[in-house]
């Protein structure tokens, strides 16, 4: 009996697959690409954070992510012999050996760039009269005997640094070699010798045979000591005098470590070890941080002091790198996890009501197959099995798909959600479609919305999950996103605000077909009065469809504002950098621009105008009753001066002189706050002084200020000081922001009523070629710099976890607007035979083609607008009540140096919420058309079969 009964189950199976190939083709493809899809999410994450955390490492400075064990010099009780063995390359290659086998997971270091050996950690002071001396002050040197030398440099002159003897403490000679900067900084040259003091006898002359070039400047062995390859001109610590003097240093032979014993010069023993993200992965960050936490100070230090020396030390600015990517990494991951589950949660429901259309179409077949004696369980096995034929393949597919797509990523967690796709749907179907023949039902039963009473339990569940969303959206509100990790709850209070508006929106949706389906009622033609019935009565308005809808089009809206958002915001940071298009400006704070300059540019081809600005940082503000040392209003700007105490800091301003008509110009091109130029009007006591006057401390200048100095000054007079002249100034209006100034303390004023009123800094609007403003700014024989508002938004190029952030989000928005039309082909297509049926029924009593176009496309509208018009709300009302909670800096700005990293708050975008929402009724219409136009091609006989029950 068993036999028989297996052997039956495969023609069923293979029947029922001949018989449907097309929904069976259809349902692969949907659960292919979403099990694609859920697959793809967590590699694209772990790929993303991967190959961020190998981009933060590699460029960070060597100095920081270098790994560096060093102790002292031996001791001196010990032996001679063994003192000098244990600085010799031999015994620090084996040392340099056994300490990288022993770094603790998943740190690896980067064998070729290994560099190990014995340096000085007191400089040396050079008294060679050859020596440059740029404040008279003679230049301080290092030496450094490492390995590796000829494995990176390359020699330009000269010979390479040997030993032809074996060197000791007591030897007194030894060959070095320079890099070509050191050499043509301090004037050295193959033959030049340099002598440094020792403890015992002569001096140690050090030989300069070659001259090197590095083959990697930019690697570890040259940059993590940047003097090993470029000296520098550093300021004299030591002296009362602003005086200068090269430091740089010289690399001795390999094997001349012992010779820099018998020096008083700190000899210390140093072995680097530039670390490999070749191999880390995302998910590698905690247990990266917690290994060099432990080499710090925990048991990996114990480990490298037996190897090393009970003196040994580990020093690397390794783990902040890291702390800092997991810093960016935690405040992404809340934001990525919203479009998420938005998406999975759409995913979910399109699955689903893919397996109600299935049962739909398969009602009568079932309830035949129940009335037969057919079980629940008999049934549902047999749809299981069918289901599980097309569906298991296709979810194996679309995960080989997302690992072939996305080649870095753990695949257990792309495994689990393309088996988390394929068990819902092989649950879903068989359930779905078995529990409506739990009990048998009369033929005909009517599904109409206007006379629906919602059960008590339904209401329960809608107020239930009106709470969680209440809750959640409260917490993210009052929490936020960024740095306190990933809360599903949180996360998800789009997905149960988009929910309790589905909800919300059945129960409303019957009293409008009430109140227009009576006035049509009394109109001639049947058209309106069908379309309203028909509405009301189809299944494709419930709450399923409708959910799907919101969460796609809410999603898709959340997504592309976060987009939008992130343009926004890099756009505004670029303007604030530079202050408009184009700015020109001297290298120093204080260095005015001349009139021929500002002529030259004014007259450039491109430039539509032209504002000139004199821009004076630590103005200090008069002592007034509110003003205090606790005052938060420090001047931001650079080169603001502090004065000589904290009270004088706290009052520090900075004073902007305008030419009030170009500057409201150029404030209204660039979107800044402007004013009326009207105010600063030079007339009266604030008239333009004569060439040469002196500014008298009784005039008084009207102010446009910020609102901190506003509030600060109130309306009455203050007496300033300022190296454009000392007046009085009184505020006479406030603006938020001023143009190139990223403080919020500062003062605006006539720059005509001045006594020093030359430009510092000339704004531009237009679109300049940058050759040729290069070229004007440069002819005048002084250096000024050029800024171009088009190249510093370039700088904000996103890092690998900010590309892959947002190419999720993209994804996030084309899946969700993709899954909302599919939902609304999903519900229209559930009544397609009905409304086939419909209209052969109709055109027997004289219905013609285009009423029933008409009549389709009327009945479709009243759920294409109630989905478009509740997902458009939905969207905005998500983004207003979630954008207090969400701060979009790291995903915008984080990682470019001297950006504005102010919050960057989450802003509705009006083409992310029409866009989608108009799709849907786009979508609605044509599919409504074609139905028409397909069932006017198929004879009324076809459609209306005796015994037909639809």
């Amino acid at each position: 009996m068993s036999d028989g009964m297996r052997a039956a189950s495969a023609p069923w199976i293979r029947t029922r697959l001949r018989t449907a190939p097309g929904a069976a083709v259809a349902l692969a493809v949907l659960v292919l690409v979403t099990a694609f899809l859920a697959a793809a999410f967590p590699r694209a994450v772990d790929a993303y954070e991967t190959k961020g955390l190998r981009h933060d490492i590699r460029l960070a400075d060597a100095g920081r992510s270098a790994v560096e064990v060093s102790r002292p010099q031996p001791g001196l009780e010990l032996p001679r012999e063994q003192r000098e063995a244990g600085v010799r390359t031999p015994e620090l290659k084996r040392i340099g050996g056994v300490l990288g086998g022993a770094l603790p997971e998943p740190l690896r270091a980067d064998m070729p760039s290994v560099a190990y050996g014995l340096r000085t950690m007191k400089p040396v002071l050079a008294t060679e009269p050859w020596l440059p001396r740029p404040d008279a002050v003679p230049p301080k040197l290092s030496y450094a005997a490492q390995t590796g030398l000829k494995e990176h440099a390359r020699l330009v002159k000269g010979a390479w640094p040997t030993t032809p003897d074996a060197v000791t403490s007591g030897s007194r000679a030894v060959r070095g070699a320079v890099t070509e900067e050191t050499a043509a900084a301090l004037n050295m040259k193959v033959g030049s010798t340099l002598r440094l003091p020792t403890a015992v006898g002569g001096p140690l002359t050090v030989t300069i045979t070659g001259i090197l070039a590095p083959r990697d400047p930019g690697g570890s062995y040259w940059s993590a000591d940047p003097l090993v390859r470029t000296p520098s001109l550093i300021p004299d610590p030591e002296s009362p005098f602003p005086q200068n003097y090269w430091t740089g240093t010289v690399l001795l032979a390999e094997d001349a470590g012992p010779a820099l014993l018998a020096t008083a010069t700190e000899p210390s023993l140093f072995w680097r070890f530039p670390p490999d993200p070749s191999a880390l992965t995302g998910p590698d960050g905690a247990r990266l941080a917690s290994a060099i936490a432990s080499l710090e100070s925990g048991p990996g230090l114990l480990k490298v002091r037996a190897i090393a020396g009970d003196t040994a030390a580990v020093l690397t600015g390794l783990g902040h790198i890291v702390e800092a990517n997991a810093r960016m990494r935690d405040a992404i991951s809340p934001v990525i996890a919203v479009a998420a589950l938005g998406i999975g949660s759409v995913a979910a429901v399109v699955l689903v009501m893919t397996g109600a259309l299935i049962a739909a179409r398969r009602k009568a077949e079932l309830a035949l197959m129940r009335s037969r004696g057919g079980s629940l369980r008999g049934i549902g096995g047999r749809l299981l099995a069918e289901t599980a034929v097309t569906v298991l393949p296709a979810s194996a597919l679309g995960l080989l798909l997302a690992v072939l797509a996305v080649g870095e990523g753990r695949w257990w967690p792309s495994a689990l959600a393309a088996a988390g796709v394929g068990l819902l749907v092989c649950i879903a179907l068989p359930l779905r479609t078995t529990l409506q023949h739990i009990r048998p039902t009369l033929h005909g039963a009517r599904e109409d919305m206007v006379s629906a009473r919602p059960s008590r339990r339904r209401t329960v569940a809608e107020l239930t999950l009106l709470v969680l969303a209440v809750g959640a959206v409260t917490a993210l509100r009052r929490r936020g996103t960024s740095g306190s990790g990933t809360d599903l709850l949180v996360s998800g209070a789009p997905v149960l605000v988009a929910l309790i508006a589905a909800l919300v929106l059945v129960r409303l949706y019957p009293l409008p077909l009430r109140l227009a389906a009576r006035p049509m009622a009394r109109l001639r033609g049947a058209i309106g009065f069908l379309s309203l019935a028909r509405a009301g009565r189809s299944s494709a308005g419930g709450a399923l469809p409708l959910l799907a809808l919101l969460l796609a089009l809410a999603t898709a809206a959340f997504g592309g504002s976060v987009i939008a958002g992130i343009g926004d915001a890099r756009d505004d940071a670029a303007l604030t950098a530079v202050g408009a298009d184009a700015r020109v400006s001297g290298r120093s704070e204080r260095a005015t621009l001349p009139d021929e300059l500002v002529s030259a540019v004014r007259g450039l081809d491109g430039v539509r105008n032209a504002a000139p600005l004199r821009i004076e940082f630590g103005v200090t503000m008069p002592e007034t009753a509110g003003s205090g040392p606790d005052d938060s209003g420090t001047d931001a700007g650079p080169g603001a001066d502090t004065g000589g105490g904290d009270a004088a800091g706290s009052r520090a301003t900075t004073m902007v002189g305008v030419d009030p008509a170009s500057y409201t110009r150029l404030a209204r091109t660039t979107g800044l706050p402007d004013f009326p130029s009207g105010l600063l009007k030079a007339t009266g006591p604030s008239a333009p002084l004569p060439e040469g006057a002196k500014s008298a401390p009784e005039r008084v200048l009207p102010v446009i200020a910020s609102p901190a100095v506003a509030a600060r000054l109130g309306k009455e007079q203050h007496a300033v000081d300022t190296l454009s002249g000392n007046f009085k100034v009184q505020v006479v209006g406030t603006v938020e922001r001023v143009a190139s100034l990223a403080s919020t303390n500062f003062l605006i004023v006539n720059s005509a009523s001045l006594e020093e009123r030359a430009p510092t800094t000339l704004l531009l609007t237009g679109a300049p070629d940058p050759g040729k403003l290069r070229a004007a700014a440069d002819g005048n024989g002084e250096e000024f710099v050029v800024q171009l508002r088009s190249e510093e938004r370039a700088r904000y190029v996103n890092t690998p976890m900010q590309a892959g952030a947002g190419r999720i989000y993209l994804a996030a928005v084309a899946a969700g607007a993709g899954y909302a039309l599919l939902a609304v082909l999903l519900s229209l297509l559930q009544t397609a035979p009905e409304r086939k049926t419909l209209l052969a029924r109709l055109r027997t009593m004289g219905l013609t083609t285009g009423q029933g176009r008409r009549l389709l496309a009327f009945e479709a509208t009243p759920q294409a607008l109630l989905a478009a018009g509740g997902g458009l709300l939905t969207g905005w009302a998500t983004i207003v009540l979630l954008s207090p909670g969400i701060d979009l800096v790291p995903l915008a700005l984080a990682g470019v140096a001297g950006s504005d990293t102010g919050p960057v708050t989450l802003r509705a975008d009006l083409w992310s919420l029409a866009l989608p929402a108009a799709g849907v009724v786009a979508l609605a219409a044509a599919v409504a058309g074609v139905q028409a136009w397909w069932a006017s091609r198929r004879g009324s006989i076809t459609e209306l079969r005796a015994g037909d029950s639809r």
